[in-house]
């Protein structure tokens, strides 16, 4: 399976996040969101995207356990950049919509594409961010318009072919 443009900003996203200081699985939380987010920029969202409402996020829970949860639901800013975000057990994990970007859905739609290079190409992101100052990374445009644009399909070429098994020089021939 190709590794998209969608896999390449969620990495990306996440390893910003990550270098920024959020714990691991909340970097995957972050870089999901955003990749979703700027996904849905792109189609031209179809009406405005309020609040999500708790009791939407988890239908299955006592009216105690969403006032519980609503103590450690809010907005959160990486640099100038903001997503809702809810803490789960003790676990900073942000939303778009009706849902939750976990570590299991980060897994499902952006690690299970890169299957056994999933840390290779996790190192090469860290390594990519970490060129930038973090202004740079601080930035909502300059991380995307230095750090993801100029390299989103070179990455998206270059990680297919690392989990398809073929060369730069084979599949140029």
């Amino acid at each position: 399976m190709a590794v998209g443009r969608f896999q390449v900003m969620a990495l990306l996203q996440a390893a910003r996040a990550h270098i920024l200081g959020l714990p691991l699985e909340s970097a995957y939380s972050w870089g999901l969101n955003r990749a979703i987010f700027y996904a849905a920029a792109k189609k031209g969202f179809k009406k405005a995207m309020p609040a999500p409402k708790l009791e939407d996020l988890f239908p299955q829970k006592r009216k105690e356990e969403i006032e519980e949860l609503r103590k450690g639901f809010g907005v959160y800013h990486l640099g100038d950049e903001m997503a809702y975000s809810v803490e789960i057990n003790g676990k900073l994990l942000f939303t778009i919509g009706k849902e939750i970007q976990d570590e299991k859905a980060f897994k499902k739609q952006i690690a299970s594409r890169f299957g056994d290079f999933f840390s290779q190409a996790w190192e090469e992101a860290l390594n990519i961010c970490r060129q930038y100052d973090k202004g740079v990374l601080l930035s909502q445009r300059y991380f995307y318009e230095t750090v993801y644009k100029p390299r989103r399909d070179e990455l998206a070429k270059k990680w297919t072919e690392l989990v398809s098994g073929k060369s730069s020089a084979e599949s140029s021939t």
